[in-house]
Parts: C-alpha cells; structure tokens; sequence
C-alpha cells in the first residue's frame, strides 16, 4: 500500500498544486453562498462577467475524473472542430465547489456538474443554468479500508464517509443506502449508534484520507476508487451503478442565454459530445490510456488506472459483493447522452430526503416534474441523435427507474 504521503506525488502537477487556500469559501457554495461569493467579487448573476465566456470559443471547465471523458473525447479527438466550433484546451480543476464557481462566473461556457448541482443552482441561487445532456452513466462507488471488515452499509455504523460534495449523486445514493439498512446520515463530528457521520472532501484528498485512517470510506467518482484500491489499500464496498441501474451522475451543462442566443453554436458542441460518447461507450479501454498522464495528459493518473477505473467489472466484484445485481448487465462507467426525465424526477424527489450541510428550504414544494421540464433542454440533443442515428439507437423518451440495494 502507498503511504500517505506517496499519494499526493500524484498531484505535483502545476495545474493541481494551485492555491487551494481558499477552499472554504468555496465549499460555502454547497451551503447555498454563490450568489454571494460571486457579488462579492463583483460578479452578481446579473453581471455581463457572468458571460464573459460566451464568444465563439468552447471553453470547457472539467474535474480530471471519468465524468468528463465525453468532453474530453470530444475536444482529444477533434469532434468539435468538425462540427465547425473552435475549441480551447480543457481547464482542469480540483473540486467542484472551484469548477461550480468558475461556470457561474462565465470562465467556462461548457461543463461537467454532477446532476444535483444544476438543481440547486437554478431553484436555490436563481442561476439560469440548462442541463442540455448527460455527461455519461454509472462511474462511481464506495470504498472501504481493505482491513476494515466492513461488508455492507450497515457496517458503516459508527464511521466516517467523505462525500465530494453536499449536491451529488454520490450523496444521495449513500443516504438512500444507509437508510435502507437502517443506518441514519449525519453531519457532525462523530457518529452516535446506528449513525454515519459525513463529510466534505475534494476527491484529490479522498485516498490518502482513507489511507491515514482519517476516514473509513468514501464515495467518489473514477478513477479515485480505483487509484485508492490500487495505492490506497481500498476495497470496493459497492458500485453506485449496482445500486441505481444506470443512473445518471454528471450532466453537460451551458448557460441558459447561449442555448436561446447561439442556438446553432449549442447544437453543435451537443453533436461533438454524442459523437465523444459513442466512441467513449465503444472504447472504453482506449479512451483511459487517451485520457490517462500517458496520453493527452487530462487526467494526473497512469493509464493501468484509468482502464482499470472504465473496465474492471469482473467477477472478483460479484465475489465480494460489490455487484449484487450482476442480471442488469451494468458497467463500471459508461456514456448515454439522452437526458431521462424519470431520473430528473427521482433525483428531485431524493433531494428532499438527503441531509446537507445549510438552508435547503428551496426543495420543499419543489416539483420533479416542473424540474423534468425547466430545468433540461433536450432539443439539441433530440436533434443530435436524429443526425447521428446509429449512436444510441433506442435512447428516449422515458424509462422506468430501478433502484435496488
């Protein structure tokens, strides 16, 4: 096993060893600060800043995870130049609270967030932001200490779990876990009896976390459950993906007044993304290595941990437990553009019974159907997979949920 400190190494890189000093004013974004934080550096939501991003470059603001292998793909492989969109070089970042930040200040006009965070964004913040397609499926798990002797989520009683961020569908499907194992999510110092105390961690610092000891578990998206499995001395308690069938997890997000201004230019970043994703979904392998420090570099890890993070789905997981529900025929990751309004419902429903950190008053009364319908923009991607039929013969209009433990 690598020792704590090893981990970091893996973080020398100058775009991750920026100054991260003010990481708790951006974790005030999760507790409903980004209208604030924003006027406070004279960028209220009413601000032209605000959409200083919006010119005839694609500028793409990514967490190096496998959620943004579709963008990724896209601008690696060249799709958004052939649709006929100039393209800057991807702007990593270390956490979502900085990548949440720098979409609503305008540095980016394309983005990965995880599903929940538009939804806070829009209803609580008053943020015009659109979900105009899903970044990808699956992707993600929990880990556990290998010599833990933990087996299920109710022997999470009494620990500690680190979350990437209070609006994630990492969240939600822990919570909806350990209430089904009569297991009670808190947010405070310590654990009580039958409870699991939560808390806030950039995925960067997740493995060497677990590997000091300073928490039990985390939940995370690849390639850091992978990366802690491999240096960390990880196992896999569950993937998220056996829990939800094939949920969604990040979505690909603009801002409202580029999908009613530049529609043209919309549709086209949405037509080099479907593309990215029926490569990604037929590629797997070979878009790690791609993404990997090996390849274009988007990504800090070596390639063996990104293709084990997009691929390794094995039977050494149905094993141990990981996968319970090995008739889904589910992947560790995998990439399906159309915006499902069933799971936009079930997330707003599961929102209201996810305990988070500060006011989240904004979900009562909050309709999952409204949201299904104000919140995504599904005509570009409804038109993407007309122009490419053969991507994702099937996809749409609505599906049945399926959520298991």
């Amino acid at each position: 096993m690598t020792a704590p400190d090893d981990l970091s190494v893996l973080w020398t890189h100058e775009w991750a060893r920026a100054d991260w000093t003010r990481r708790d004013t951006l974790d005030g974004l999760a507790r409903g600060g980004l209208a604030a934080l924003l006027g406070g550096a004279g960028l209220g939501l009413s601000s032209r800043a605000v959409h200083a991003a919006d010119d005839d470059v694609v500028r793409i603001g990514y967490l190096p995870i496998t959620d943004a292998a579709a963008l990724l793909v896209a601008h690696a492989k060249g799709y958004f130049e052939e649709a006929g969109l100039k393209v800057a070089e991807p702007t990593p970042v270390r956490s979502w609270s900085a990548l949440v930040e720098g979409f609503a200040a305008g540095k980016f006009n394309l983005a990965h967030l995880l599903k929940p965070i538009p939804v806070w964004m829009r209803y609580n913040n008053k943020f015009p932001v659109k979900v105009l397609a899903w970044a990808h499926t699956n992707g993600s798990g929990i880990v556990v200490g290998g010599r833990s002797g933990i087996t299920d989520f109710k022997g999470l009683a009494g620990k500690r779990v680190a979350v990437p961020y209070w609006y994630s569908m990492h969240n939600v499907v822990l919570q909806y876990a350990l209430r089904e194992s009569g297991v009670t999510p808190v947010i405070r110092g310590d654990a009580g009896p039958g409870e699991c105390a939560l808390q806030i961690l950039p995925p960067p610092e997740m493995p060497a976390a677990l590997a000091a000891g300073k928490v039990d578990g985390y939940i995370v998206a690849e390639p850091f459950n992978a990366l802690g499995e491999i240096k960390a001395g990880a196992r896999m308690l569950r993937f998220t993906g056996d829990i939800w069938k094939n949920h969604p997890c990040c979505v690909v997000v603009a801002h409202e007044r580029t999908t009613v201004e530049r529609p043209e230019w919309t549709g086209k970043a949405i037509d080099a993304i479907v593309r990215a994703q029926a490569y990604a979904s037929a590629n797997k392998e070979a878009v790690a290595r791609l993404i990997s420090k090996d390849g274009r570099g988007y990504l800090p890890m070596a390639a063996d941990v990104v293709v084990k993070a997009m691929t390794d789905y094995g039977p050494a997981y149905a094993a141990s437990g990981a996968i319970r529900h090995a008739d889904w025929a589910a992947s560790r990751i995998d990439f399906q553009p159309w915006p499902y309004p069933s799971a936009t419902r079930l997330i707003v429903e599961a929102m209201g019974r996810t305990v988070v950190e500060g006011d989240a008053t904004f979900l009562n009364g909050l309709d999952p159907d409204f949201v299904a319908r104000d919140l995504v923009d599904d005509r570009f991607v409804a038109a993407s997979l007309k122009r490419f039929p053969d991507a994702f013969p099937g996809s749409g209009p609505d599906r049945t949920e399926t959520l298991s433990l």
